[in-house]
């Protein structure tokens, strides 16, 4: 009986460590995509001010801008990336099917 009830909880374990493991990979993910299309955005919309030499009001106000839409960009992208990740893997370890007009067999 002992074996039996070491080999339940090293399951519980595993699957545990499984979960932590895909959490941290998915943050990880959400995290580098997220600061790169932060950074991605702040070039394109304040790196016209540096190229063009533009005034110090105008290189301002595109500075500005850009790290303004890379912070909200970034946060959206984070919350997104890790709300699909919950959704897709939430606590029934059910997932809606990935095809548009598919339905479970269940439901």
């Amino acid at each position: 009986m002992d074996n039996y009830g070491a080999h339940m909880g090293q399951g519980r374990t595993r699957s545990t460590q499984a979960r932590r493991d895909a959490v941290t990979v998915e943050i990880g993910y959400a995290l580098c995509s997220a600061a790169f299309l932060a950074a991605l955005v702040f070039a394109v919309v304040a790196g016209p001010a540096w190229v063009f030499g533009l005034s110090d009001a105008a290189q301002g106000t595109l500075v500005g801008a850009g790290a303004t839409l890379g912070a909200v960009l970034f946060t959206v992208r984070v919350v997104s990336v890790l709300n699909r990740f919950t959704r897709e893997n939430d606590r029934t370890g059910v997932t809606q099917p990935s095809q548009p007009g598919r339905t479970n067999p269940d439901s």
